[in-house]
């Protein structure tokens, strides 16, 4: 038999992080997208679609805010702690 560790709260920023990747994963696949037409010698996608692959830095700078966010908290329960 196995024991469970037991469930923890999500710190501070950690939402911020998950946010940011979906973002960034997003980004990163319309990047892909709208490159492949340069290889492939097809027609290029319509504007909105590269305004789409500007996620990427949306969600790399809405996750390095959570990490940010994070390190604040730490830092003011560590603060505290003293």
């Amino acid at each position: 038999m196995t024991a469970t560790p037991p469930a923890t709260a999500p710190a501070p920023g950690d939402g911020l992080v998950r946010a940011g990747a979906v973002l960034f994963i997003i980004g990163a696949v319309a990047t892909l997208v709208t490159v492949a037409p340069l290889f492939l010698g097809t027609e290029p996608f319509p504007t909105v679609a590269y305004m789409v692959s500007m996620l990427m830095g949306v969600g790399f700078m809405v996750a390095a805010a959570g990490v940010l966010r994070s390190i604040a908290a730490q830092r003011r329960q560590a603060g505290t702690a003293r």
